[in-house]
């Protein structure tokens, strides 16, 4: 009897530990593609952030004028970062780039005083810039407004698309990590079905039988969880160790997200599993729990 119950054991534990390695497997790939998907937003803002626009100043504005300009322009909501880059400023970079002084061979100086903005990226697209320029267009200091519109139009296509293929697999691979996940604790559930039988006998209420489960499957998407983020640093630690500076691309806020959103689905996926597994063998017959 004691051998038999020892054997029970052992059969037992080796179960849960299957359960936990392909349940840290699971959550590694789930947090591999967060991780990609937090990375590209954030990369993708960063590009955003780097797209702007040209103020070009008539050539009748003070500096005074341009400077004032300059300093209600910061306030606005749109704008990232701005320069003001003064007529000489732009004749030095100019005589750096040709080689040459444009103002020695023309007898003055043939370019005018601007204003770079940057843009925070939520309104780096072509609609919001549209509609910034038609208000700055009103300020008659202001002579012309340059940006590229195919380029944002090009890069607002590209974060789009990513964003699009990056959530389909997310989900699909939500589904099939429940379905996994799933039917790894339903193999565990299901050597203990003649328990949950025993249990109902003696009037023991379905919360009281499901939550011992529940609560050692939720323990065990913990420690899946746990070893599916320490499969990811490790992951990140040879791939910055390969490719020198890879880690410098994630920021701390994502790995801390990518992390919680690990440990949450852990958790979420196991006690979900767990719950409907049980339930199966709840209201079974006594006949039918040797066919399944």
């Amino acid at each position: 009897m004691g051998r038999k119950q020892t054997q029970t054991t052992a059969s037992f534990f080796n179960a849960k530990l299957t359960s936990t390695i392909s349940t840290s497997l699971v959550l590694f790939l789930l947090g591999l593609t967060t991780l990609l998907i937090l990375v590209t937003q954030d990369l993708s803002a960063y590009v955003k952030e780097n797209i702007g626009f040209s103020i070009i100043i008539s050539d009748n504005v003070k500096e005074a004028e341009i400077q004032k300009m300059t300093k209600q322009l910061e306030k606005a909501p749109y704008v990232k970062e701005i320069q003001h880059i003064s007529k000489e400023q732009a004749l030095e970079e100019l005589k750096e780039e040709l080689g040459e002084d444009p103002e020695a061979f023309l007898g003055f100086n043939p370019l005018l005083a601007s204003v770079e903005i940057k843009l925070k990226s939520e309104y780096a697209n072509n609609d919001s810039i549209a509609i910034i320029e038609k208000s700055l267009k009103k300020n008659s200091d202001i002579r012309d407004i340059l940006y590229r519109k195919d380029l944002i139009q090009a890069v607002n296509d590209n974060v789009r698309r990513i964003s699009i293929i990056f959530i389909i697999l997310a989900s699909v691979l939500m589904i099939i990590s429940f379905a996994l996940i799933s039917n790894t604790i339903r193999l565990t559930v299901y050597s203990k079905r003649f328990t949950i039988y025993t249990m109902k006998l003696v009037g023991a209420k379905d919360s009281f039988i499901r939550s011992p489960f529940i609560w050692g499957n939720i323990g065990s998407g913990i420690i899946a969880a746990i070893f599916a983020n320490a499969m990811l640093a490790a992951l990140l630690y040879g791939i910055n160790n390969e490719v020198d500076g890879v880690i410098q691309l994630i920021s701390p806020d994502v790995m801390i997200a990518t992390g919680v959103v690990v440990l949450v689905a852990g958790i979420l996926l196991t006690g979900i599993s767990a719950y409907f597994a049980v339930n199966k063998y709840l209201n079974m017959k006594y006949n039918k729990l040797f066919l399944v």
